[in-house]
């Protein structure tokens, strides 16, 4: 019997409903994109619409200028139609509609959308719209496993979701101790990151670390007490090696005030 091939690391399994995709960058690092479907591209295309509408209304009066203000209206709406979301999306990769959203349009890659992929994939835009309310486009979304349009599709790029930036870790609060002998750089790198963690570790997990780091040496001093002191310690800009010191976490006290 044949043994199932695996998978590509980008490749979701047959059948199976994702929209997770993964890349790989030239330096050799990997990331994640969440790619957005045709429901949360159309309500911020509904946003973006209501925007240009309003400020349509807001160039009517252009109309009323003798000689040359039906002309003034029509390039004035010309550039609003075509260049609003080539602006948008080079200043900060989204429409006010997408950014409502929460979406971000990159290059298939996962960089920031260039002047000519944005330029393209707009122009494109009267395309997808055949033969009304932007048939064309839907049916190549969804026939396109990365929800691409036709736009999309020539220029090379993508829109995602854009996920929310992590929140900073913070030690858990507990009185500084110094360690019992100087430390080296990736040691004092490795106790940070235990506290940091800690909160997320079973009591027992935390013990069995802390024991394993060898750090107390008091006759029944509790480890992870001691392991969370150093790392305190440490954090506010202390060092047990003056030749590999830390620079003090934003989130502590002055080290100034550090026993």
């Amino acid at each position: 019997m044949q043994e199932p091939q695996p998978q590509p690391a980008d490749q979701p399994a047959a059948g199976a409903i994702d929209t997770l995709r993964r890349f790989e960058t030239p330096e050799g690092v990997e990331i994640a994109l969440r790619l957005a479907g045709p429901v949360p591209r159309a309500l911020a295309f509904a946003i973006d619409f209501a925007i240009r509408a309003g400020l349509y209304l807001l160039l009517l009066p252009l109309a009323g200028l003798a000689g040359v203000g039906v002309g003034l209206l029509l390039l004035a709406l010309f550039l609003l139609e075509w260049l609003y979301p080539v602006l948008f999306e080079l200043r900060s990769g989204a429409t006010p509609g997408k950014r409502a959203m929460g979406l971000l349009v990159v290059h298939a890659d996962g960089t920031p959308v260039g002047p000519s992929a944005s330029l393209l994939r707009n122009l494109l835009r009267a395309a997808d719209f055949l033969p009304v309310l932007y048939g064309l486009g839907l049916a190549a979304m969804l026939a396109d496993r990365d929800f691409r349009r036709l736009g999309d599709l020539a220029a090379g790029t993508l829109v995602i979701h854009r996920d929310a930036p992590p929140l900073p870790a913070a030690l858990p609060v507990h009185p500084p101790l110094p360690p019992p002998a100087p430390l080296d750089l990736a040691t004092q790198q490795a106790v940070l990151a235990f506290a940091e963690r800690s909160r997320t570790l079973s009591p027992a997990r935390q013990a069995e670390l802390a024991a394993l780091a060898g750090l107390t040496t008091a006759p029944g001093a509790d480890p992870v007490a001691a392991l969370l002191g150093i790392a305190n310690w440490i954090s506010r800009g202390n060092t047990a090696d003056a030749a590999a010191p830390l620079p003090a976490h934003a989130d502590v006290e002055d080290p100034a005030q550090a026993p």
